[in-house]
């Protein structure tokens, strides 16, 4: 394993440190470049340590808006003979890094990928030919492993719950952060995502062994709040129509 790229923040700089996902489900109104830039902005000033953004042209967005923001960032894309879409290959790792992003998040599980792509290769090609630090986003521990192995700067959290072999768990990955933090190597940070929906959580996180705690839909997520707010008052029916 390599060492990691000087370029992003250490341990100790991450150290507690928040990272808001400021993502928008296709069709939202919040999926417009400008408007995923102003939430970037806010998080950044209320003390955010970086974001994680998902596509080309929000990355760039907010790369302009906000020139020193740290950015994670990723490219959904779907793809008939694989299950795997956060940035699959290699042409997605290479534009996200144009697009001006500090840290490039992939799907780091044994799952195949599209075009029999592989991991360890896609891994050692973003070093190399990019200079490119990964974050991994794993479903568990031996997966973590695998990617600090093969060269990722970070290791998140982030698929627990989300792939096919972990599809009966719920994150946060609460159990994964202890085990993989004793056994990561000391450079590498490791980030919990997936499932944080409060500062108390957010905390329990850094207690249980992560560097920093990435949270989404609990903060930037007004179109699933929303929704999960109004499916549990409809329920309730109408006062009128109460005893």
């Amino acid at each position: 394993m390599g060492s990691v790229a000087p370029s992003i923040p250490s341990r100790a700089a991450l150290a507690g440190g928040l990272i808001i996902s400021v993502q928008a489900p296709e069709g939202s109104p919040l999926r417009d470049p400008q408007v995923i830039a102003a939430m970037a902005e806010a998080s950044l000033r209320q003390g955010a340590i970086g974001v994680r953004l998902e596509s080309p042209e929000h990355i760039g967005a907010v790369r302009r808006r906000c020139p020193d923001a740290l950015i994670v960032g990723l490219w959904k894309r779907t793809y008939s003979d694989s299950a795997v879409y956060i940035t699959p290959g290699w042409e997605e790792i290479r534009t996200v890094w144009a697009a001006g992003a500090d840290v490039v998040a992939l799907d780091a599980t044994e799952r195949n990928r599209p075009d029999g792509q592989d991991l360890g290769e896609l891994i050692s090609r973003s070093r190399e030919e990019l200079g490119a630090p990964l974050m991994a986003d794993v479903d568990g521990v031996a997966n973590g492993l695998r990617a600090a192995e093969l060269g990722c700067a970070w290791v998140g959290t982030t698929l627990y719950g989300y792939t096919e072999a972990t599809a009966s768990l719920r994150p946060p990955g609460w159990e994964l952060l202890p085990l993989l933090r004793r056994s990561l190597p000391a450079a590498v940070a490791l980030i919990c995502e997936g499932g944080v929906a409060s500062a108390e959580q957010a905390v329990r996180a850094v207690e249980e062994g992560a560097d920093a705690v990435v949270v989404g839909t609990a903060i930037t997520g007004i179109d699933l709040q929303v929704a999960a707010y109004r499916k549990a008052l409809g329920g309730l029916g109408s006062p009128l129509n109460r005893p």
